[in-house]
C-alpha cells in the first residue's frame, strides 16, 4: 500500500512527544510538513524531527496539494474549526481527543463527513490490550459484563498550562475524563442512557480538577470513575463480570514500543494467589492508530470510528456537565 502522505497542525507537545514518533515509525504513514504561525518554531521542530516542510500558517500546509491527511492537535477549542478548514481543503482528518467543546459542537462535522474520512483520536482503541479485553468481554470469558472501574489522574498545577484553562477547554473531563468513556462504550457496545456527576473545582483556575462520575448503560450495567488533574498519578482499569474479572495496568499511557499487562481472575482466592498475568507484546498505539486511519484512506479497511462516534462520546460529556449544574441525573 502506498504511503499516505500527512501534515500535522502545530507544535503541540503530544503530537511531537508521542504521536508524530510513533507515525513516522509505522508502516503507512509519512509525515511530510508541519504548521505553526511561528515559522521559526515549526523549522526547529521540522529539522529535530527530519520533517521535510514546514509552514508559517496551516492554511499554507492545508493548501498543499501532496498533503492527503491531517492530524490536528490544537488545543480543543480549536479542533472542530481547524478540522472543518482541512475538510474543507479536501484533506482527511485524524482529531486530538475530546474532538469538541460539545455534541453540537461536534455535529458541525456532519457537514463535511461524508466527503472525507474524520476520526477522533482515541489511540487506546487500537493498542493491542484493549483489542483481547474487548475479545474477552465478546467471547463470554467474564460471564456477563457487570461493571468497569476506572482510576485516571496526574498533577499539575501549572497556571500557563492549557490544561489549567477552561476557556480553551481544559479540566479533568476534557483531558482525561473522555478515556474511561469511550472505554466502556467500546466494551459494553452500547450507548449509556443516563449519567450523574460529583465536581470540584479549582478555586483560582475554576477548571474541574475531580470528576467522579456513574454511567449508567441499562440492563444493569455501569461505569464509575474519578479523573483528577491534581492528585498523585495513577491509572488503573477494572472490567468486571459474573465470573471473572480484568485489570488493565496501564490502561491510557500504555509505554511508547514497550509491552503492558492485563491479569484475569475469577476471584476464587482474595489474597491474589487466583490472579493470571499475561504480557501483551510491545507496540506503539499511536502509529497503530495512524495506520488504522491510513489504511481507510487508502480504501484497505473501512473508518473504524466516524464522526458520529465521537458526537456520541461528547453527548456523554455534556451530560455530565449537566449533572453538575443540576446536582442530579441527566439524560444521555
Amino acid at each position: 500500500m502506498k504511503k499516505v502522505v500527512w501534515g500535522v497542525l502545530s507544535t503541540a507537545r503530544i503530537g511531537w512527544e508521542k504521536v508524530i514518533p510513533g507515525m513516522q515509525a509505522a508502516q503507512h504513514c509519512e509525515i511530510r510538513a508541519i504548521a505553526s504561525r511561528d515559522l521559526g518554531r515549526g523549522r526547529a521542530l521540522a529539522d529535530k524531527l527530519g520533517i521535510p516542510r514546514a509552514y508559517g500558517s496551516y492554511e499554507e500546509l492545508l493548501a498543499d496539494p501532496e498533503i492527503e491527511a491531517v492530524y490536528n492537535p490544537l488545543p480543543n477549542d480549536q479542533h472542530i474549526p481547524l478540522t472543518l478548514m482541512a475538510a474543507r481543503a479536501g484533506k482527511h482528518v485524524l482529531c486530538e481527543k475530546p474532538m469538541a467543546m460539545s455534541a453540537t459542537e461536534a455535529a458541525q462535522l456532519r457537514e463535511v463527513a461524508g466527503k472525507v474520512h474524520i476520526m477522533e483520536a482515541f489511540m487506546v482503541r487500537f493498542h493491542p490490550q484493549w483489542l483481547t479485553v474487548r475479545d474477552r468481554v465478546r467471547s463470554g470469558a467474564l460471564g456477563d459484563l457487570r461493571s468497569i472501574q476506572s482510576y485516571f489522574s496526574y498533577f499539575n498545577r501549572d497556571a500557563a498550562n492549557i490544561r489549567n484553562q477552561p476557556a480553551t477547554g481544559g479540566g479533568a473531563l476534557y483531558d482525561i475524563g473522555c478515556y474511561p468513556i469511550v472505554t466502556a462504550r467500546l466494551l459494553f457496545g452500547c450507548e449509556p442512557v443516563r449519567a450523574i456527576a460529583l465536581v470540584e473545582r479549582d478555586p483560582e483556575f475554576k477548571t474541574d480538577r475531580l470528576v467522579s462520575a456513574l454511567l449508567d448503560f441499562g440492563q444493569g450495567r455501569r461505569l464509575d470513575f474519578t479523573v483528577s488533574t491534581q492528585s498523585v498519578p495513577y491509572q488503573r482499569v477494572q472490567v468486571c463480570g459474573t465470573s471473572k474479572r480484568i485489570e488493565v495496568q496501564i490502561p491510557f499511557n500504555a509505554p511508547l514500543g514497550g509491552s503492558t499487562r492485563i491479569f484475569s481472575d475469577d476471584g476464587s482466592q482474595l489474597d491474589g494467589g487466583s490472579v493470571q498475568p499475561e504480557t501483551i507484546a510491545a507496540c506503539d498505539q499511536y502509529g497503530l492508530q495512524g495506520d488504522a486511519f491510513s489504511r481507510a484512506v487508502r480504501g484497505e479497511i473501512a473508518l473504524p470510528y466516524g464522526v458520529e462516534d465521537a458526537i456520541a462520546n461528547m453527548r456523554v460529556i455534556d451530560a455530565l456537565f449537566a449533572s453538575e449544574r443540576s446536582g442530579t441525573w441527566a439524560a444521555v
